[in-house]
């Protein structure tokens, strides 16, 4: 199904200068994208080994000269720095004849490699009724495999890495974004993430939730990482009770879900190391309430090395940006 795009700004252009000029470039420049590359990574991570990152490695050996000439870039490249809701990383489209039919079946199995099977079978949905499937997506490379390296997939709705750790300490390889077209909330292939959100919302006193609810949201693509010194909206997860805080450790669970076990656990690494669970901010927006029925569809998780943003309305956008902040 190949549903026509509905009008959104956000999904239009955005390039590393905006994001700079949104986020603070003083911030991003050493935090947002971490360059620490090559350096033996305390955290559990994906590795040159790990199966999506030796898919990577074929793919780029049965690419020509030519190829390469279109879709590889330096490591270091302006374009690895860029995130975007809808935009195409390189011209040509995974199901034109730039690519033959083996070299598009090892872009499946990156895919796959990089997603659990839950996620897969998502993604693969958005893909079909976003865009018209995976052929209308596109890919680059920066680097190359045996040193710093990052496979990148980008177009509608949709930025996914493989680095092999290839930026140290930055869960993912850098920022991602994950979303969905659809407008009716039921009918979106990520309400359920809301919902789940949602179920600690309900799950706060009053007192809590006047915390936790703020009035506007900030910019989707304002995902800087902020450090221990960081302002973050919201009620803090060390403010909960242990029933509260089981309910975040469950909906935490489900938002990783789709990814696989290499990242989740490098998140969960990240994470501890910058205080635990306990250093986590939830905040709900009233801002977008869809149907004016007080379950919040913009709503952000957010503590010194962790930021994920998800605007539900008027469809989904979710910005997601874990690694470790320099102090």
């Amino acid at each position: 199904m190949n549903r026509s795009p509905s009008s959104c700004p956000d999904c239009e252009s955005f390039d590393r200068r905006s994001f700079l000029k949104t986020t603070g470039a003083a911030t991003l420049a050493g935090v947002a994208m971490p360059m620490l590359v090559g350096q033996a990574g305390l955290f559990a991570a994906p590795t040159a080994k790990s199966t999506a990152e030796s898919a990577v490695g074929r793919f780029f050996a049965a690419l020509s000269a030519e190829q390469k000439k279109t879709i590889c870039f330096p490591f270091e490249h302006e374009l690895r720095q860029k995130i975007n809701a809808n935009w195409h990383i390189t011209k040509p489209k995974i199901g034109s004849d730039f690519f033959n039919k083996d070299q598009q079946a090892v872009i499946s199995e990156i895919i796959r490699g990089v997603t659990s099977e839950e996620g897969y079978e998502r993604l693969k949905k958005q893909m079909d009724e976003d865009a018209g499937g995976l052929d209308e997506f596109s890919v680059a490379m920066f680097g190359e495999p045996g040193g710093a390296c990052e496979w990148e997939l980008t177009g509608r709705h949709l930025t996914l890495r493989a680095d092999g750790n290839s930026v140290d300490k930055a869960a993912f390889g850098g920022p991602i974004i994950y979303g969905h077209g659809e407008e009716t909330p039921k009918d979106n292939i990520y309400h359920y993430q809301t919902k789940q959100v949602n179920e600690v919302f309900k799950a706060l006193d009053a007192n809590q939730a006047k915390i936790a609810l703020v009035e506007k949201a900030p910019g989707e693509a304002a995902v800087a990482l902020q450090g221990d010194k960081g302002a973050f909206p919201g009620i803090g997860v060390g403010q909960l009770s242990a029933d509260q805080k089981q309910l975040v450790t469950k909906t935490i669970q489900m938002l990783l879900a789709p990814y696989r076990q290499e990242d989740v656990d490098e998140v969960m690494e990240i994470v501890k190391a910058s205080g635990g669970l306990d250093k986590l901010h939830m905040a709900f927006y009233q801002q977008g309430d869809l149907g004016s029925d007080k379950v919040w569809d913009i709503w952000r998780v957010e503590g010194p090395s962790f930021v994920w943003h998800f605007r539900g309305a008027p469809h989904v956008h979710a910005y997601i940006n874990i690694g470790m902040a320099k102090s």
